[in-house]
């Protein structure tokens, strides 16, 4: 792994000349994203991540932090014990840098022995899940590492909005999506200063699907906000 989106925030972080990351899946064309963004401060954040970092309590776990934003918010203006885990060494480096207290390099199916009150999994949280296959996997680690009364703070977009009509003779007025499989599990590429990272896959949950496989998997799920476009917030707790 080349750890592009790591080098893009170190960059960013180290004044190194960043550029925009180049985004591209399977059902969409490339596009264009400033790795300032990642840096936003609280009041720059969508309501869906300002909703969940109202609703954190305890000791809280920040799944793929990325840069650290939401992390700082809840260390520094909530004063919360947050632990904030990324595969990403550089993004990690750069949480340090930023003054994160407890960042380290983990992979969260990696993670044993430790518990917390408040496990958040912000932008796209349900895309580490990879595909609807892996999905229980994840959620049965979560509920693992879940403190009694925890909870589980996810977000992700339906993007059913992403597919033609079917407009054939036979249609009922439906959306056409090509090939097998769940329409959100998407192929990611992820390119940045001339560099190509191995495509990887990322999933994209409708709140039915993720209800049903928290049901499935021992854990009540709760819409807590819907955002302006098909995304939505969502709690998970035993």
């Amino acid at each position: 792994m080349k750890d592009l989106f790591g080098k893009a925030i170190l960059d960013y972080q180290t004044n190194n000349s960043p550029e925009d990351i180049i985004t591209e899946t399977n059902i969409s064309e490339e596009d264009e994203m400033s790795v300032a963004y990642l840096f936003r401060a609280y009041d720059e954040m969508p309501k869906l991540e300002q909703k969940a970092l109202q609703l954190a309590t305890g000791k809280v776990l920040d799944v793929g932090c990325g840069a650290g934003s939401h992390s700082l918010t809840l260390q520094n203006d909530r004063h919360l014990d947050v632990t904030s885990i990324d595969i990403s060494p550089k993004a990690i480096q750069t949480c340090t840098l930023r003054g994160l207290k407890k960042a380290r390099v983990q992979d969260i199916l990696a993670l044993e022995n430790e518990k917390f009150d408040t496990i958040l999994i912000l932008m796209n949280g349900t895309g580490i899940f990879g595909t609807l296959e892996e999905t229980p996997n994840f959620l049965q680690k979560l509920k693992s590492l879940l403190q009694p009364g925890g909870q589980i703070l996810i977000d992700s977009s339906d993007i059913i909005y992403m597919f033609d009509d079917d407009e054939s003779e036979d249609s009922d007025g439906g959306k056409w999506i090509s090939g097998e499989g769940y329409y959100g599990e998407l192929t990611f590429t992820v390119s940045y200063k001339n560099e190509t990272e191995v495509s990887f896959p990322w999933l994209y949950l409708d709140y039915n699907t993720l209800q049903n496989a928290a049901f499935a998997n021992g854990l009540q799920c709760e819409l807590i906000l819907e955002g302006e476009h098909y995304d939505y917030l969502a709690r998970l707790f035993v």
